[in-house]
Formats: C-alpha cells, structure tokens, sequence
C-alpha cells in the first residue's frame, strides 16, 4: 500500500507537470446568484462629519436631485440558493443621466443613475472566510449586450477578487428587489440595521475565474481511482455504486491551514480546502468525504467522494465544483 501510494504521488506530480487538466473539454460559465437582505441606502445628507451615525432612530435622508454620494450596506445571505453570509458594500456616485431629462437632470445618450463600486465579501454559511469580487461600472438602466438575461438593470464590470475568487473577471447586474432597498441618512447609527430591516435584492455575476476546478488527465483517462489501492478507475476495473473514490484535482484555491503562493502543501498538517466543495455524477450530488491540498504538490488537491446509489451503470459524468464555480466534466466506468 505504501509502495502504490507513492508511486501514485509520483505519477500526479508529473501528471501535474505534463499533462493538461481537464485535457479536451470545455469549462462551463460560472455564473453566480447573490440574494442581499437588510439592504440599506445611507444618503450623504450631512455636513458635520460629528453627526454621522449617531442617530438611533429610524430616519428619513435628504435627497438631492443630483451629483449626490451614497453607501450602501446588505447582507449575503445565499449564493446560487445555498446558505452563504458576508457583505454587500456599494459605495454611489449620482449623475441621473437622461436622454430627456428634466430640470436637475444630466442630458446624456445613456440613461443610468451613476457609477458605482461594489465588493461582495462571501463567507461559508459557518463564516469561515472565502473572498471578494469587486465590481465597478453603472447603476441602473439597462443591462449591456451578452449578460445573462435574468439581469434586468445595471452595466458593471467585474475587475478583480481575492481569496477563491482571486483575479476574477466578467460582469454583473441586477435582477431585482423583492423589497425595495431602505433609505436613510448617513447619521443613522448603522448599528441598528438589521433591526430596522431594509431592501431585498438579487445580483448576477457572470464570473471568469483565473482558476477553476479540473480534474487532471492522465493518458489513461481522468486521475480518479480507486480509493482502495489508488489504481485508476478505467473500463477494466470500473467504479461501483456506492464506492469510495479519489478524484485528483487542480484549481480548488485557498486552504486551512494556507501556504505561501508557489509553495507544495505539507503532509502535516494536512491543508483542507477552504471553499466549499461539490462533486456530482451525472448531475447528482456525491458525497464528499474529504478535499485536501495532496502533500508536495502545487496546486494539486486529492477530493474523496461516494458513488451515488443511485448512478446508473455504465459512462457516468463527473463534475467537481468549488466556491460555486464548476469546472469541465470527465467521464468514467461505473458497474
């Protein structure tokens, strides 16, 4: 067993080397869906910086018709349906531009509200920590040529991220508010958000990550094996209903403990996956059993998972998605 064990870190190791992940397949879109409760638009209607938060009530801001400045303030509280937390920051700059506008208006051949900027801090739903988008770009008006098309407003840029999102690109907009988002004044106590409630919105993000997950390809077949004696599965020795499985992975990111970028992870402590990580087979959930950083490796990561019960035999596709993004399917032999 010691002797196959590694012999089987030494053959990913060069696999990681010389082989392509995910070799011939295509990446799907990530696209992700942010729902942002207690949403709350702090209007900068005050003059003397001593009064900034320090009202504990309810209050009702000063608008101004134009060339305003806004933060906004929500919390995350679902990515793609799944219980999430972090924060919405929106930091607003007014313009009310108008092709026919009214006095007070900008005249402009676009129609937006202004410019923003946006950072989606996402943590697990047990708050461990995953990272950031940041967005930039224009509020309100119609959402620009190529956006997912539930997005019905807003014409943002993706422009940077960090953690599991590190260096991610793409666009975003809005779908909606279920409940308008709240105004306030600036020297409302923020403190008292969540008690005073406030808007309910969803946001598109149509993310191009950096890195993704891909299984890694061997010239055999995909690197899953057998978790008994780590043989790869293949057509001769397929994988069975209900059995253990290694699948050998890059682009999984961040780990517990971390190590520095560039570095191979440590046989001690073993680095656990920071985000969190699925596996399906033919478009089922699997269970996951353990997603670790393989030790010695960079960027290569051993994910352990079950066979469904359920999985019909014969070519099953597997997918393995972390932090909500998706990389390629690969397929393997199951009896």
């Amino acid at each position: 067993m010691i002797r196959k064990t590694q012999m089987l870190a030494m053959t990913f190791l060069l696999v990681g080397l010389y082989c392509r992940p995910g070799l011939g397949q295509v990446a799907p879109p990530t696209i992700l869906t942010i729902d942002v409760e207690n949403f709350v638009n702090y209007r900068g209607d005050v003059s003397d910086v001593t009064k900034l938060a320090t009202d504990p009530n309810i209050t009702t801001p000063a608008i101004p018709r134009n060339f305003y400045e806004a933060q906004l303030i929500g919390d995350i509280v679902a990515v793609n349906g799944q219980p999430a937390k972090g924060t919405n920051m929106t930091n607003v700059r007014g313009f009310d531009l108008s092709t026919n506008p009214n006095p007070g208006q900008a005249i402009s051949d676009t129609v937006r509200h202004g410019i923003v900027q946006q950072n989606f801090e996402i943590l697990r739903a047990d708050g461990t920590p995953l990272g950031s988008i940041i967005v930039a770009g224009a509020a309100a008006g119609p959402a620009p040529p190529g956006a997912p098309l539930s997005v019905r407003n807003a014409n943002n840029a993706i422009i940077g991220g960090t953690g599991a999102f590190l260096g991610a690109r793409g666009q975003s907009g809005q779908v909606s508010q279920t409940i308008p988002t709240r105004d306030a004044s600036m020297a409302e106590d923020p403190a008292n958000r969540r008690r005073y409630g406030g808007g309910r919105s969803r946001f598109v993000l149509h993310v191009i990550p950096m890195f993704r997950p891909e299984v890694v390809m061997t010239p055999n077949g995909p690197a899953v094996t057998h978790s008994g004696d780590f043989s790869l599965v293949t057509a001769s020795r397929p994988a069975a209903v209900g059995e253990i499985l290694s699948a050998f992975v890059t682009g999984l990111g961040p780990t517990r403990p971390g190590v520095d970028p560039g570095r191979p992870f440590p046989a001690s402590p073993l680095a656990v996956v920071n985000s969190p990580v699925e596996v399906t087979v033919n478009g089922r959930p699997a269970e996951v059993l353990a997603a670790v950083g393989y030790p010695g490796a960079v960027d290569g990561y051993q994910v352990n998972f079950r066979i469904p019960s359920e999985t019909a035999r014969g070519t099953a596709m597997i997918q393995v998605t972390a932090a909500w993004i998706a990389g390629p399917e690969v397929w393997i032999a199951v009896q």
